[in-house]
Protein backbone atom coordinates (compact mmCIF):
# COMPACT_ATOMS: atom_id res chain seq x y z
CA UNK A 1 0.00 0.00 0.00
CA UNK A 2 1.17 3.65 -0.81
CA UNK A 3 1.92 5.64 2.07
CA UNK A 4 1.72 9.94 2.21
CA UNK A 5 5.53 9.64 1.74
CA UNK A 6 5.86 7.38 -1.34
CA UNK A 7 3.01 9.39 -3.01
CA UNK A 8 4.65 11.66 -5.60
CA UNK A 9 5.31 15.29 -4.64
CA UNK A 10 3.19 18.17 -6.31
CA UNK A 11 5.10 21.94 -6.42
CA UNK A 12 3.23 24.91 -6.20
CA UNK A 13 4.49 25.10 -9.92
CA UNK A 14 2.72 22.14 -10.75
CA UNK A 15 -0.76 22.62 -9.17
CA UNK A 16 -1.03 26.19 -11.65
CA UNK A 17 -1.84 23.14 -14.48
CA UNK A 18 -4.99 22.98 -12.47
CA UNK A 19 -5.81 25.59 -15.20
CA UNK A 20 -5.82 22.88 -18.09
CA UNK A 21 -8.64 20.82 -16.17
CA UNK A 22 -12.44 20.82 -16.85
CA UNK A 23 -13.31 22.94 -14.09
CA UNK A 24 -16.14 20.83 -12.72
CA UNK A 25 -17.96 17.96 -13.20
CA UNK A 26 -21.44 17.42 -11.48
CA UNK A 27 -22.99 13.81 -11.18
CA UNK A 28 -26.14 12.62 -9.74
CA UNK A 29 -28.28 9.26 -9.18
CA UNK A 30 -25.24 7.01 -10.38
CA UNK A 31 -22.43 5.01 -9.38
CA UNK A 32 -19.18 6.46 -9.54
CA UNK A 33 -15.94 4.02 -10.08
CA UNK A 34 -13.16 3.35 -11.32
CA UNK A 35 -11.44 1.74 -14.87
CA UNK A 36 -7.83 1.78 -15.72
CA UNK A 37 -6.79 6.20 -14.75
CA UNK A 38 -10.41 7.25 -15.39
CA UNK A 39 -13.34 7.22 -12.88
CA UNK A 40 -17.01 5.79 -14.41
CA UNK A 41 -20.28 7.11 -13.93
CA UNK A 42 -22.90 4.33 -14.48
CA UNK A 43 -26.70 5.38 -14.78
CA UNK A 44 -29.38 4.05 -16.56
CA UNK A 45 -28.33 5.02 -19.50
CA UNK A 46 -25.07 3.25 -19.47
CA UNK A 47 -21.65 3.81 -18.70
CA UNK A 48 -19.48 7.71 -18.95
CA UNK A 49 -16.10 7.07 -19.03
CA UNK A 50 -14.17 10.35 -17.08
CA UNK A 51 -10.51 11.18 -17.52
CA UNK A 52 -9.55 11.91 -13.98
CA UNK A 53 -6.73 14.13 -14.79
CA UNK A 54 -9.31 16.54 -16.53
CA UNK A 55 -11.04 17.08 -13.18
CA UNK A 56 -10.83 20.11 -11.62
CA UNK A 57 -13.70 19.88 -9.01
CA UNK A 58 -16.26 17.11 -9.11
CA UNK A 59 -19.50 17.59 -7.60
CA UNK A 60 -21.30 14.67 -6.45
CA UNK A 61 -25.15 15.36 -5.84
CA UNK A 62 -27.99 13.58 -4.51
CA UNK A 63 -28.42 9.54 -5.56
CA UNK A 64 -24.85 9.36 -6.12
CA UNK A 65 -22.23 6.05 -5.11
CA UNK A 66 -18.59 6.60 -5.28
CA UNK A 67 -16.16 3.50 -4.60
CA UNK A 68 -13.33 3.86 -2.82
CA UNK A 69 -11.42 3.08 -5.85
CA UNK A 70 -12.32 6.18 -7.54
CA UNK A 71 -11.74 8.35 -4.65
CA UNK A 72 -8.04 6.79 -4.91
CA UNK A 73 -7.33 7.73 -8.78
CA UNK A 74 -9.24 11.33 -7.86
CA UNK A 75 -6.92 11.66 -4.94
CA UNK A 76 -3.56 10.46 -7.33
CA UNK A 77 -4.65 13.12 -9.91
CA UNK A 78 -5.09 15.85 -7.58
CA UNK A 79 -9.01 16.78 -8.43
CA UNK A 80 -10.79 17.76 -5.39
CA UNK A 81 -14.45 16.49 -4.40
CA UNK A 82 -17.06 17.96 -2.75
CA UNK A 83 -20.51 16.34 -2.23
CA UNK A 84 -23.36 18.60 -1.98
CA UNK A 85 -26.93 19.35 -2.60
CA UNK A 86 -29.54 18.85 -5.40
CA UNK A 87 -28.53 20.91 -8.25
CA UNK A 88 -25.75 21.21 -7.27
CA UNK A 89 -26.53 24.53 -4.70
CA UNK A 90 -25.85 23.67 -1.16
CA UNK A 91 -22.16 22.29 -0.03
CA UNK A 92 -22.08 19.38 2.30
CA UNK A 93 -18.59 17.87 2.66
CA UNK A 94 -15.28 17.95 0.91
CA UNK A 95 -12.35 15.66 0.25
CA UNK A 96 -9.08 17.48 -0.70
CA UNK A 97 -6.05 15.73 -2.17
CA UNK A 98 -2.58 16.27 -0.03
CA UNK A 99 -0.14 18.92 -1.10
CA UNK A 100 3.60 19.09 -0.11
CA UNK A 101 4.44 22.25 0.80
CA UNK A 102 3.43 24.31 3.75
CA UNK A 103 4.74 27.75 2.15
CA UNK A 104 1.35 29.14 1.24
CA UNK A 105 -0.21 27.98 4.30
CA UNK A 106 2.48 29.42 6.58
CA UNK A 107 1.91 33.03 4.23
CA UNK A 108 -1.83 32.84 4.66
CA UNK A 109 -1.71 32.51 8.26
CA UNK A 110 1.44 35.05 9.21
CA UNK A 111 -0.59 37.88 6.98
CA UNK A 112 -4.07 36.51 8.98
CA UNK A 113 -2.56 37.17 12.61
CA UNK A 114 -1.60 40.40 12.12
CA UNK A 115 -4.93 42.97 11.82
CA UNK A 116 -3.02 45.48 9.70
CA UNK A 117 -1.75 43.14 7.43
CA UNK A 118 -5.67 41.14 7.58
CA UNK A 119 -6.50 44.42 5.54
CA UNK A 120 -3.95 44.98 3.47
CA UNK A 121 -5.09 42.21 2.08
CA UNK A 122 -8.70 42.44 1.87
CA UNK A 123 -8.02 46.05 0.54
CA UNK A 124 -6.15 43.85 -2.18
CA UNK A 125 -8.84 41.93 -2.91
CA UNK A 126 -11.41 45.08 -2.88
CA UNK A 127 -8.89 46.36 -5.77
CA UNK A 128 -8.51 43.17 -7.83
CA UNK A 129 -12.44 43.23 -8.16
CA UNK A 130 -12.84 46.35 -8.56
CA UNK A 131 -9.40 48.57 -10.24
CA UNK A 132 -11.44 51.44 -11.32
CA UNK A 133 -11.21 52.57 -7.32
CA UNK A 134 -8.50 52.82 -5.18
CA UNK A 135 -9.24 51.12 -1.41
CA UNK A 136 -6.09 52.37 0.39
CA UNK A 137 -8.13 54.75 2.67
CA UNK A 138 -11.36 52.62 3.33
CA UNK A 139 -12.06 50.96 6.76
CA UNK A 140 -13.95 47.37 6.83
CA UNK A 141 -17.14 48.95 7.19
CA UNK A 142 -16.26 50.79 3.89
CA UNK A 143 -15.00 47.83 2.09
CA UNK A 144 -18.19 46.70 2.73
CA UNK A 145 -20.16 49.17 1.72
CA UNK A 146 -18.66 50.13 -1.23
CA UNK A 147 -18.91 46.18 -2.34
CA UNK A 148 -22.37 46.28 -1.31
CA UNK A 149 -23.30 49.26 -3.95
CA UNK A 150 -20.83 47.74 -6.54
CA UNK A 151 -22.94 44.22 -6.28
CA UNK A 152 -25.98 46.06 -6.31
CA UNK A 153 -25.11 48.36 -9.37
CA UNK A 154 -23.82 44.73 -11.33
CA UNK A 155 -27.34 42.99 -10.91
CA UNK A 156 -28.87 46.55 -12.39
CA UNK A 157 -26.76 46.65 -15.04
CA UNK A 158 -26.91 43.52 -16.26
CA UNK A 159 -30.47 43.17 -15.96
CA UNK A 160 -30.73 45.88 -18.45
CA UNK A 161 -28.34 44.74 -20.50
CA UNK A 162 -29.73 40.87 -20.33
CA UNK A 163 -33.38 42.49 -20.33
CA UNK A 164 -34.18 40.14 -17.49
CA UNK A 165 -36.75 41.68 -15.11
CA UNK A 166 -34.84 42.52 -11.51
CA UNK A 167 -36.73 43.04 -8.38
CA UNK A 168 -33.79 42.73 -5.62
CA UNK A 169 -31.74 39.50 -4.33
CA UNK A 170 -34.01 36.93 -3.04
CA UNK A 171 -32.39 33.58 -1.62
CA UNK A 172 -33.85 30.90 0.70
CA UNK A 173 -31.24 28.65 2.12
CA UNK A 174 -31.93 25.17 1.19
CA UNK A 175 -34.75 26.55 -1.03
CA UNK A 176 -33.58 26.56 -4.46
CA UNK A 177 -37.34 26.95 -6.53
CA UNK A 178 -37.66 29.92 -3.79
CA UNK A 179 -36.51 32.33 -5.37
CA UNK A 180 -37.26 33.77 -9.19
CA UNK A 181 -35.24 32.35 -12.58
CA UNK A 182 -32.62 35.16 -12.48
CA UNK A 183 -32.20 34.48 -8.53
CA UNK A 184 -31.78 30.72 -9.27
CA UNK A 185 -29.29 31.34 -12.13
CA UNK A 186 -26.95 33.79 -9.62
CA UNK A 187 -27.70 30.87 -6.69
CA UNK A 188 -26.50 28.42 -8.59
CA UNK A 189 -23.22 30.40 -10.06
CA UNK A 190 -22.70 30.99 -6.68
CA UNK A 191 -22.22 27.45 -5.61
CA UNK A 192 -20.36 26.59 -8.59
CA UNK A 193 -17.99 28.78 -8.05
CA UNK A 194 -17.50 28.40 -4.86
CA UNK A 195 -16.64 24.62 -5.73
CA UNK A 196 -14.16 25.45 -8.28
CA UNK A 197 -12.45 27.94 -5.59
CA UNK A 198 -12.67 25.40 -3.11
CA UNK A 199 -10.22 23.31 -5.43
CA UNK A 200 -7.65 25.81 -6.17
CA UNK A 201 -7.65 27.11 -2.54
CA UNK A 202 -6.77 23.00 -1.50
CA UNK A 203 -4.66 22.12 -4.38
CA UNK A 204 -1.92 25.35 -3.22
CA UNK A 205 -2.55 23.77 0.77
CA UNK A 206 -3.99 27.15 1.73
CA UNK A 207 -6.00 26.69 5.10
CA UNK A 208 -9.60 27.02 3.89
CA UNK A 209 -11.05 28.90 6.97
CA UNK A 210 -8.83 31.58 7.34
CA UNK A 211 -10.38 34.55 5.88
CA UNK A 212 -9.87 37.76 5.23
CA UNK A 213 -13.26 39.60 4.26
CA UNK A 214 -15.46 36.28 5.74
CA UNK A 215 -15.01 35.07 8.98
CA UNK A 216 -16.57 32.27 11.37
CA UNK A 217 -16.77 29.95 8.64
CA UNK A 218 -14.45 26.85 7.85
CA UNK A 219 -14.65 27.53 4.03
CA UNK A 220 -13.91 31.66 4.88
CA UNK A 221 -11.19 31.89 2.08
CA UNK A 222 -12.59 29.74 -0.05
CA UNK A 223 -15.93 32.61 -0.27
CA UNK A 224 -13.47 35.54 -0.46
CA UNK A 225 -11.87 33.90 -3.84
CA UNK A 226 -14.75 32.78 -5.21
CA UNK A 227 -16.03 36.61 -4.57
CA UNK A 228 -13.46 38.08 -6.52
CA UNK A 229 -14.98 37.05 -10.22
CA UNK A 230 -18.54 37.64 -8.64
CA UNK A 231 -19.48 41.12 -10.69
CA UNK A 232 -16.88 39.95 -13.60
CA UNK A 233 -18.26 36.25 -14.58
CA UNK A 234 -20.49 35.12 -12.13
CA UNK A 235 -23.51 37.79 -12.29
CA UNK A 236 -23.37 37.97 -16.07
CA UNK A 237 -23.43 34.73 -17.02
CA UNK A 238 -26.67 34.00 -14.37
CA UNK A 239 -28.25 36.81 -16.28
CA UNK A 240 -27.28 35.62 -19.64
CA UNK A 241 -28.92 32.18 -18.91
CA UNK A 242 -32.06 33.61 -17.19
CA UNK A 243 -32.74 35.29 -20.45
CA UNK A 244 -32.98 32.13 -22.24
CA UNK A 245 -35.58 30.86 -19.98
CA UNK A 246 -35.91 29.48 -16.80
CA UNK A 247 -36.26 25.74 -17.15
CA UNK A 248 -33.39 23.74 -16.28
CA UNK A 249 -31.69 27.00 -14.86
CA UNK A 250 -29.10 25.21 -12.53
CA UNK A 251 -27.65 22.80 -15.32
CA UNK A 252 -27.84 25.28 -17.50
CA UNK A 253 -26.14 27.82 -15.37
CA UNK A 254 -23.40 25.62 -14.38
CA UNK A 255 -22.67 24.37 -18.23
CA UNK A 256 -22.46 28.12 -18.88
CA UNK A 257 -20.38 28.92 -16.35
CA UNK A 258 -18.10 26.02 -17.02
CA UNK A 259 -17.63 26.94 -20.73
CA UNK A 260 -16.39 30.07 -19.37
CA UNK A 261 -14.38 29.33 -16.87
CA UNK A 262 -12.40 27.25 -19.78
CA UNK A 263 -12.09 29.56 -22.07
CA UNK A 264 -10.92 32.46 -19.51
CA UNK A 265 -8.86 30.10 -18.33
CA UNK A 266 -10.28 31.13 -15.07
CA UNK A 267 -8.68 28.76 -12.85
CA UNK A 268 -4.60 29.84 -14.08
CA UNK A 269 -5.88 33.29 -13.09
CA UNK A 270 -7.03 32.22 -9.34
CA UNK A 271 -3.83 30.14 -8.60
CA UNK A 272 -1.81 34.03 -9.53
CA UNK A 273 -4.06 35.68 -7.57
CA UNK A 274 -3.54 33.74 -4.69
CA UNK A 275 -0.20 33.93 -5.21
CA UNK A 276 -0.46 37.87 -5.83
CA UNK A 277 -2.53 38.09 -2.06
CA UNK A 278 -0.71 35.72 -0.06
CA UNK A 279 3.17 36.41 -1.26
CA UNK A 280 3.43 39.93 -2.27
CA UNK A 281 6.65 41.00 -1.25
CA UNK A 282 8.70 38.80 -3.93
CA UNK A 283 8.12 37.32 -7.29
CA UNK A 284 5.83 34.54 -8.16
CA UNK A 285 8.93 32.37 -8.77
CA UNK A 286 10.45 32.68 -5.81
CA UNK A 287 7.87 30.41 -4.18
CA UNK A 288 10.16 27.77 -2.50
CA UNK A 289 9.66 24.14 -4.59
CA UNK A 290 7.59 21.38 -2.58
CA UNK A 291 8.60 18.05 -2.14
CA UNK A 292 8.61 14.84 0.80
CA UNK A 293 10.95 17.60 2.86
CA UNK A 294 9.92 18.06 6.44
CA UNK A 295 12.08 20.45 8.76
CA UNK A 296 12.33 21.48 12.07
CA UNK A 297 11.86 25.12 13.35
CA UNK A 298 14.58 26.56 15.40
CA UNK A 299 15.42 29.94 16.96
CA UNK A 300 16.06 33.22 14.15
CA UNK A 301 13.83 31.77 12.15
CA UNK A 302 16.26 29.42 11.19
CA UNK A 303 15.30 25.91 9.80
CA UNK A 304 17.14 22.33 10.05
CA UNK A 305 16.58 19.03 8.95
CA UNK A 306 14.39 16.95 10.81
CA UNK A 307 15.11 13.00 11.08
CA UNK A 308 18.02 13.87 13.31
CA UNK A 309 18.45 13.71 16.71
CA UNK A 310 19.27 17.54 18.15
CA UNK A 311 20.52 15.83 21.81
CA UNK A 312 23.99 16.92 21.45
CA UNK A 313 23.21 20.36 20.10
CA UNK A 314 21.70 21.61 23.13
CA UNK A 315 23.75 23.76 25.46
CA UNK A 316 22.48 24.24 28.80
Amino acid sequence: MATVAQRRASSPRDLTRVAERISFIYLERCVVHREDNAITAEDADGTTHIPSATIGTLLLGPGTRVTHQAMTVLADSGAAVAWVGEQGVRYYAGGRALTRSSAFVEAQATRWANLRTRLDVARAMYRLRFPDEDPSGLTRKGLLGHEGIRVRDCYRQQARRTGVPWHGRHYVPGDFTAGDAPNQAITAAAQAMYGVAHAVVAALGCATGLGFIHSGHELSFVLDVADLYKTEIGIPIAFEVAAEGAEDIGSRTRRALRDRINKTRLLDRCVDDIKTLLLPAGPLSAVPEAGDVVTLQSDREVTVPAGRNYADAVTW
